[in-house]
């Protein structure tokens, strides 16, 4: 472990943080930011928070305030190819990685951090859209947390039906023969917040949340990231169909999911909550996909049921 940047002006984080360079069983170089609890009470734990595609640490700076607040460490990671972590596709936008258990080698290194760091006990998972399709895969292998939370979980690829066969065999086609590095169909190289406007979008109805996200990525360019690679989609296809077929965790579970989410495919999150003995799925009304940074009463309400949630696992 190494000390990494923090760009506590972007984050808008609490003013202790900090951040570590880690280096994954295969030699990838990741970042993992921590905020440590505010107060003079004993810490009630730490929250690991597992972000989206594209995402960085920084973004979660406002998530942390509120976390360590309520007298949570909280840590945050910059996953292989993504933020300032080791890009691993020769071009530096295209979201690559060779392979989704990679993402699990990147998890093995921040839960060993964690215990280096000593971080307080017991561990809390949020795991957001990407970040919560690696989660579910990390509680099946036992990650040792005591209660979870979802936030628009990607446990299926948002895409129409008639779309689904054709990026499935598109997908395998190229991987298989060598192409799997190119960007796949219908997504672009450049940043979604960089390229689109805030009507309409898919992420927020709140504009200073989405001015937040533009800020940022014009402050640290290095931290944008664009469309996905084909290898990419084929493994989260695969990924996704997969956990799908699994019988969920036994871990105590909150997801919540916006009535009006249009990233990731909503079915297999109904199914697979509807059959989570010990889960709960929260609908959050008009909400988009960014739940998190949504409109104030949204983000407000999922994290004061996120805190009760982990307050009641203790």
């Amino acid at each position: 472990m190494d000390k990494a940047p923090l760009f506590d002006d972007i984050a808008q984080g609490p003013a202790n943080g900090s951040a570590w360079w880690l280096t994954c069983s295969d030699g990838v170089k990741i970042r993992m930011g921590h905020w440590p609890a505010t107060g003079s009470a004993p810490a009630r734990g730490t929250v690991l928070l597992f972000p989206g595609r594209t995402e960085y640490v920084e973004k979660y700076g406002p998530a942390a305030a509120e976390f360590t607040g309520a007298g949570y460490d909280m840590i945050s990671i910059d996953w292989r190819g993504q933020g300032i972590a080791d890009r691993v596709a020769p071009d530096r936008l295209l979201g690559h990685v060779d392979e989704f258990d990679h993402y699990q080698a990147d998890l093995a290194a921040v839960m060993e951090a964690v215990r280096e760091l000593d971080l307080p006990k017991p561990y809390y998972l949020i795991g957001h859209s990407m970040g919560g399709c690696i989660g579910l895969r990390a509680l099946h292998e036992g990650l040792p947390v005591n209660a979870a939370v979802f936030s628009a979980p990607m446990w299926g690829i948002g895409m129409s039906l008639m779309l689904r066969p054709i990026a499935w065999s598109l997908s395998w086609f190229t991987h298989s023969y060598g192409n799997g590095t190119r960007l796949a169909p219908a997504t672009k190289r450049e940043g979604y917040v960089q390229i689109s406007p805030f009507e309409d979008n898919q992420l927020t109805r709140d504009p200073e949340m989405w001015d937040f996200m533009v800020r940022q990525l014009k402050a640290q360019p290095d931290l944008a990231l664009g469309g996905p690679s084909v290898t990419w989609l084929y493994h989260a296809l695969r990924e996704t169909a997969e956990l799908e077929r699994m019988a969920p965790p036994t871990t105590p579970t909150l997801t919540f999911l916006g009535t009006n989410e249009r990233i990731v495919a909503t079915p297999p999150v109904h199914k697979i909550m509807g059959g989570w003995t010990n889960g709960t799925l929260v609908m959050v009304k008009d909400a988009e996909h960014e739940i998190m940074m949504e409109v104030p009463e949204s983000r407000t309400m999922f994290f004061k049921r996120t805190v009760e949630h982990f307050s009641a696992h203790p």
